[in-house]
C-alpha cells in the first residue's frame, strides 16, 4: 500500500529527528548519510529550516543542529499536558522521600519519551533528561509500559532486532517476553544496568489510561542493598497509586 505521507513534510520531520538524536552538530554529508536523502533536496530543506530557525548552523554553514523554534514546540507540548503538573508534584514528593533521581515518561511507539526528571540529592552520573527518547525494552519505564500490552501487541510493536546498550540489555525477544510476564505479575518493572552501567531502575505504570501510556521510575546505584531497594519499590508504588487516583478524580485522560 502506497504511503499517504507528503514527501517533503516527511523529510523535514526526519531531518529534525536525526539532528535531535545526534549529540553533536552534523555536516550536510553526515546528514545525507544518515537520512539517505538526495543532496540537492536536502540542501534546499536545510536552507529553509535555518531561515525559519528550526535548525541552526555555524558561521561557515558547515554543521547543523536543532534550532530554538524546536524548543518552543516541545515546550508547548509540555505546557498543554494536563497530567504533567500532577506528575511533577509526585516526582517532588517521591524524590524528597527516597533521595534518588526520579522520572516521568510516556511511551512513544517502541520508545519512551522522558517528560520530567527530578535529580537525586547525590547524582553520580549523567541520567536520561527531559526530551530524551530511548528504546522501550532498554528501560524499566519502557518495560512497565510494554507489560500493559499483550504478547502479540509487543511483538508487532518492537523491531526484529533489539538494540543493546550494555551487556545486560535484553536483546532476545524470548527473554524480554519472560521479563514482561514477571512485570505483569508483580506490578512493577526492575532493570539493573540494562540501559546504563552502574545504575538500576524500578518503574510503575501510571494507569489512568488503558492501556497505560505513562510511567514513573527511580534510578539508583546498581549496588544498592536489598533492604533499601525494597523501600524504594514501596515508595514508587505508593506515590504512583496516589497520582493515578488524583488523575482519575480530576477526569484527566
Amino acid at each position: 500500500m502506497e504511503s499517504s505521507m507528503v514527501k517533503s513534510a516527511e523529510r523535514t520531520v526526519r531531518i529534525l529527528e536525526t539532528l535531535a538524536a545526534s549529540p553533536d552538530r552534523l555536516s550536510l554529508s553526515e546528514l545525507q548519510t544518515q537520512t539517505g536523502f538526495p543532496r540537492s533536496s536536502l540542501h534546499a530543506l536545510m536552507r529553509t529550516l535555518v531561515e525559519l530557525k528550526w535548525v541552526e548552523t555555524d558561521g561557515a554553514k558547515s554543521a547543523f543542529g536543532i534550532g530554538p523554534h524546536a524548543l518552543l514546540t516541545g515546550t508547548a507540548y509540555l505546557d498543554k499536558d494536563q497530567a504533567l503538573p500532577f506528575a511533577l508534584e509526585t516526582l517532588d514528593n517521591l524524590r524528597d522521600e527516597i533521595g534518588h533521581t526520579v522520572h516521568f515518561a510516556r511511551r512513544d511507539g517502541a520508545h519512551v519519551l522522558y517528560l520530567a526528571t527530578r535529580e537525586g540529592r547525590r547524582t553520580h552520573r549523567v541520567i536520561p533528561r527531559v526530551g530524551r527518547r530511548l528504546p522501550a525494552h532498554v528501560t524499566a519505564l519502557g518495560q512497565a509500559l510494554l507489560a500493559q500490552l499483550t504478547y502479540d501487541e509487543v511483538t508487532d510493536l518492537l523491531p526484529d532486532e533489539l538494540v543493546g546498550y550494555t551487556p545486560h540489555t535484553l536483546t532476545e525477544h524470548g527473554k524480554l517476553a519472560k521479563e514482561l510476564e514477571q512485570v505483569r505479575t508483580r506490578g512493577w518493572a526492575l532493570e539493573s544496568e540494562q540501559g546504563t552501567p552502574g545504575v538500576k531502575c524500578v518503574a510503575v505504570a501510571v494507569d489512568y489510561r488503558i492501556p497505560a501510556t505513562d510511567a514513573i521510575s527511580c534510578s539508583m546505584p546498581a549496588d544498592l542493598d536489598d533492604d533499601k531497594l525494597d523501600k524504594v519499590i514501596d515508595a514508587v508504588i505508593r506515590h504512583t497509586r496516589k497520582l493515578i487516583a488524583t488523575l482519575r478524580r480530576e477526569g484527566i485522560r
